[in-house]
């Protein structure tokens, strides 16, 4: 970084990547600052900048001072430790240290005293909300939302004939067959613990899974037109059921309401989707496999005249991009429901789900809002 570009960062004042230090005393205090930058995408401390967006500068002995104080917080007080970098900037009225603080890949840090800190605007704040420590600790493989067991439901709510016959497909005998108790047998398959069935055993077997999980369903609605309306709409619905039926009900839902050409089929076919079913069933898969269930929000389909939306809770997992997604790259977050719904459903989980939606049909878009938090496909209508 040079004097030119320092000036304009100050120029900007503080923000979520950049904040302004007179001086740090206090190891505590900077090492909060610096928990909270690696839990939320990295950014720099400048130190040696006034609130008011003015240089004070540093001395030499401030310079080493500080140094040491970064050292000693970054390997004693942040948990896990963090590497930050340093870097000593000259402007006309006086010296500045830069601090980097990475975007961390162990998240959640915290303090000594078990603190989380995350960054609300250009300030930070303790992390108290149980679903955001959750995604942090999901963020670094340490937890998944699929294998969180689901209060208030018990064995008795597992569709047991349906059960049944998934078992019996794919192992060739069924549940009473076995040798394994019915409890023992669940918690086998990574659907059931202590007596509990998980996140993936509720949504995959359960005979009413929205009664315990009444945010996990899809929302799907027609417009007339190209934007949302509150009191007109041409087709609604509020998807719910075992994941299997949600996912039927979304593709149908979509296909019901978009155009078919008869092409070359007879007069009493039902003619050809505008948009390939494959590609719609690629993409609703991954909206119910791979989104967030650690926010408690529905996957919203949104019929418009000159597109379709899909938005799934959250942003994409760890460090994917929709330009790595497009080229093959997948990271699971989910993965005792991925390796069940290549067996229920027309998912194959190699990554290459969103390459064969491509294929079929080119005119697709990604939306990641990293604000909203939310996944968003739009499928342009020609």
């Amino acid at each position: 970084m040079d004097a030119s570009e320092l000036i304009e960062i100050i120029s900007r004042g503080e923000d979520s990547r950049h904040q302004f230090k007179t001086d740090v005393t206090n190891a505590l205090g900077l090492a909060t600052e610096m928990v909270a930058f690696a839990n939320c995408g990295g950014g720099q401390i400048f130190i040696g900048v006034t609130d008011q967006n003015t240089v004070s500068g540093l001395s030499q002995e401030h310079v080493a001072r500080i140094n040491q104080l970064i050292s000693n917080a970054a390997s004693e007080i942040v948990s896990p430790a963090i590497n930050p970098t340093t870097e000593n900037i000259a402007h006309p009225d006086g010296l500045v240290m830069v601090v980097s603080v990475p975007d961390g890949i162990n998240k959640p840090y915290m303090d000594k005293q078990g603190n989380i800190w995350v960054k609300n605007g250009s300030d930070k704040r303790r992390a108290s909300a149980r679903e955001e420590i959750q995604r942090m600790f999901q963020t670094a493989s340490l937890i998944h939302a699929d294998e969180v067991p689901v209060s208030g439901m018990r064995l008795d709510d597992i569709d047991l004939q349906y059960f049944d016959a998934f078992f019996q497909n794919e192992y060739g005998h069924t549940v009473e067959e076995t040798d394994t108790p019915l409890p023992r047998l669940l918690e086998n398959m990574n659907l059931a613990a202590n007596g509990v069935p998980n996140l993936a055993g509720a949504l995959l077997f359960a005979k009413r899974p929205e009664f315990r999980l009444p945010a996990f369903l899809v929302k799907a609605v027609c417009y007339p037109g190209n934007e949302i309306s509150e009191d007109t709409y041409i087709d609604s619905r509020d998807i719910i059921g075992k994941l299997a039926d949600v996912f039927q009900q979304t593709v149908g839902f979509i296909l019901a309401n978009i155009r078919h050409t008869q092409s070359e089929q007879t007069i009493n076919s039902t003619g050809e989707p505008e948009i390939p079913r494959i590609a719609l069933e690629e993409l609703v898969v991954n909206a119910l496999i791979h989104r967030d269930y650690f926010v408690s929000a529905p996957v919203r389909v949104f019929v418009f005249a000159n597109r379709i939306e899909i938005i799934s809770p959250g942003r994409l997992p760890n460090n994917l991009t929709i330009e790595n997604i497009k080229s093959g790259n997948s990271n699971i977050r989910n993965p005792i429901l991925a390796s069940f719904a290549a067996k229920i459903l027309p998912y194959r989980g190699l990554g290459n789900g969103i390459l064969r939606a491509l294929k079929a049909y080119p005119a697709i878009d990604f939306v990641e809002d990293k604000t909203g938090n939310f996944f968003k496909v739009v499928l342009v209508r020609k």
